[in-house]
């Protein structure tokens, strides 16, 4: 191996070190409710419907009729299903959350991957760093929270991609940092208690997050008896929100979505990082895809680069951020702040990267979804203001921004990618 991949490979390494303590970091994050001071409804505001917005992550779009989630079932049937919801390329955790409440895709809201660098900051976003998670400055868009606070609609937050930071000064009235230590009957009581508020102090909107499906689908398969359990605990805890719902009387919407879905990926052959000149660029890798930033931004170094790894590439893929396949929306003329990389890697399905002494882990997602089904996500919705007994297409999650806004009677006042087709499918 020469020097510039022996670089590569212990950056690598110490990415994925430093990846590890600020999970360690995430994990102690203080348990305790956070309330913004001084917010209240509008009066104006008082009757509109409300939203349950959940996430369950890795839920993937079969996975309620696979491993029989009777609860979603039920709830569903009496609502909308779609077949599947499409992901926004990457089709990875953080930058598909962020889709969801922004109505854009990644390379427009700036969240790219779970872990990317911004050349003009000189600064790496990774989804484990507390400091920079909590930091408005790498968040576009605005986000539905802080769409419905500006129009003197509360909202309340457990858990979701940006809900940390104050995305143009705001955060949700009511939110909690990102951790382990709650359990989920507590995390229930939540809504529970958010519900039961008077009038001027309820929220609204509601975004609630499940990671437990996804990181048991990463450590045992797509398949395994520890991901239907996982299933079935989600499934379970929504059962038990619907019956805190019913029992506020409010005419509460509820939306149920996945990020992604998962797929079981080749552990035996997995691919070692192609050979790089890190003197010439900056090199960040996520769970699937490995970004080179040219530091100086040279033209011809780009085309030599790219060049020797398309020549080198064996069950990978090279691309110019230039050249990215259309359908992902994803290259440099979509990259509004810069943060995709000149040249990308991606291991062609169902290969992965792996490097050091990392088990590789048999279930993996990021690929391309629209390639890959198996990446499509679950779409399910329910409540007074929701169709009953209908069926749709597949859609794009970028669309769930407008649904939400429709149904809360909400004025979307800054451009976005998402559309009204889906809200004319779903809303009665």
């Amino acid at each position: 191996m020469g020097k510039p991949s022996t670089i590569l490979y212990l950056s690598l390494l110490l990415l994925l070190h430093g990846s590890q303590l600020h999970a360690q970091q995430r994990s102690k994050q203080n348990t305790t409710q956070q309330v913004e001071p001084g917010r209240q409804n509008s009066p104006a505001q008082y009757k509109k419907p409300y939203v349950v917005l959940i996430s369950a992550d890795g839920f993937r779009y079969d996975y309620m009729q696979k491993f029989n989630a009777m609860n979603l079932q039920r709830l569903s049937k009496g609502g909308v299903r779609a077949k599947s919801m499409v992901p926004a390329f990457p089709s990875l955790t953080f930058p598909n959350h962020y889709t969801l409440v922004t109505g854009l895709y990644p390379a427009h809201h700036g969240l790219v991957d779970n872990t990317f660098f911004d050349p003009s900051l000189k600064r790496r976003y990774s989804m484990g760093n507390i400091k920079e998670v909590t930091d408005s400055t790498w968040y576009g868009g605005e986000p539905l929270w802080v769409l419905a606070e500006k129009q003197q609609l509360l909202s309340a937050s457990f858990y979701w991609v940006g809900s940390e930071a104050p995305v143009q000064g705001i955060r949700p009235s009511y939110w909690y940092h990102y951790g382990t230590d709650i359990a989920m009957p507590d995390r229930l009581t939540a809504v529970k208690d958010w519900l039961s508020l008077p009038e001027e102090k309820r929220p609204h909107l509601i975004t609630f997050y499940f990671p437990e499906v996804d990181h048991e689908a990463h450590e045992h398969g797509p398949d395994a008896p520890e991901t239907a359990a996982a299933v079935q605990l989600i499934d379970q805890a929504v059962g038990q929100m619907q019956a805190i719902i019913d029992s506020s009387k409010l005419p509460v919407n509820v939306i149920f979505v996945s990020d992604h879905g998962m797929s079981t990926v080749d552990t035996v052959n997995t691919l070692r990082p192609p050979d790089a000149d890190t003197s010439r660029f900056w090199v960040t890798i996520s769970n699937m895809i490995i970004h080179l930033y040219s530091k100086n931004k040279d033209p011809q170094e780009i085309q030599s680069q790219y060049k020797q790894l398309k020549a080198a590439s064996n069950g990978f893929d090279v691309y110019l951020s230039s050249s990215t396949p259309r359908r992902w929306q994803y290259n440099s003329q979509n990259d509004r702040y810069g943060r995709i990389g000149d040249i990308l890697i991606l291991p062609r399905y169902p290969r992965t990267f792996s490097w050091g002494n990392r088990r590789p882990i048999p279930g993996r997602h990021g690929y391309d979804p629209y390639r890959y089904k198996e990446m499509h996500a679950s779409f399910y919705a329910w409540g007074p203001q929701i169709r009953s007994g209908k069926t749709i297409g597949s859609f794009q999650n970028v669309h769930v921004y407008a649904l939400v806004a429709n149904l809360l009677g909400l004025d979307i006042t800054t451009q976005t990618d998402s559309r009204n087709a889906v809200s004319r499918k779903v809303l009665r």
